[in-house]
């Protein structure tokens, strides 16, 4: 796609807000409008197509993300909610915050440093215990964990869980998810606990352009997704249930 379009602007309909281009709404895949119940995220949708194409080459998804989190949302999360929940379960019942290493003797210790803490805090924040064990042998959780975990993500709406779908695979880590999801984390700080084991390798052998390529664009999604999130605030939306 390439850009064809002059105006960009937001209009509020009776259904949510519309981003215009040249007066014609922005449509999902399906055909139908986009209809935003956040007028934050509306704006910041209407300045990514603002800039998007400008240099005349082809538009990418990817040139649009925040369009393409809010598509995800109202058409795939809306409509696959408990399977997107059941999902994001599944990561905090293999939480990579759990399985440490054994050796060498410096990285274990980083690793009970900088995750136990999160593990405690899931503890205190949600009353979450998770067992931890050396290796990738897997480890058996507490009973109720799955439940808990359920109940936790039930509490989120379609926009939050959307960033934690994004979030949590990259990670490989759902207590980091709900921690960045909640404002207990930035994105730089998720990054950086959750690629230890990593960072200590890029430290000891060095890495390439093609690792560190991947390294920034995973930094990019979890800059996205905390972004997503402050856009979506309940206390910015309108009264159109989407």
């Amino acid at each position: 796609m390439k850009r064809i379009w002059t105006i960009v602007e937001t209009n509020p309909t009776a259904d949510g807000l519309q981003v215009l281009l040249d007066g014609k709404p922005i449509k999902k895949p399906s055909g139908a409008a986009l209809l935003i119940p956040f007028a934050p995220l509306a704006e910041a949708i209407a300045t990514e197509w603002r800039g998007a194409g400008l240099d005349g080459g082809d538009i990418k998804p990817d040139d649009l993300p925040l369009t393409r989190m809010a598509t995800t949302a109202i058409d795939r999360v809306a409509t696959s909610h408990s399977n997107i929940i059941s999902q994001l379960a599944s990561y905090g019942l293999n939480d990579a915050l759990c399985y440490r290493a054994e050796t060498p003797a410096s990285l274990a210790t980083l690793e009970q440093a900088q995750w136990q803490p999160w593990l405690n805090w899931a503890y205190t924040a949600y009353q979450i215990t998770l067992n931890t064990g050396f290796g990738i042998t897997p480890i058996i959780q507490p009973p109720d964990t799955a439940e808990k975990f359920h109940a936790i993500l039930q509490s989120f709406d379609i926009y939050q869980l959307t960033a934690l779908g994004v979030a949590v695979p990259a990670m490989g880590s759902l207590v980091l998810g709900l921690a960045l999801a909640t404002g207990e984390l930035d994105a730089p700080t998720a990054f950086e606990v959750s690629h230890i084991e990593e960072n200590f390798q890029i430290q000891r052998w060095g890495t390439d352009e093609l690792a560190e390529q991947r390294r920034l664009n995973i930094l990019a999604d979890l800059d996205l997704c905390v972004r997503f999130v402050a856009l979506c605030d309940q206390k910015n939306s309108t009264d159109i249930k989407i």
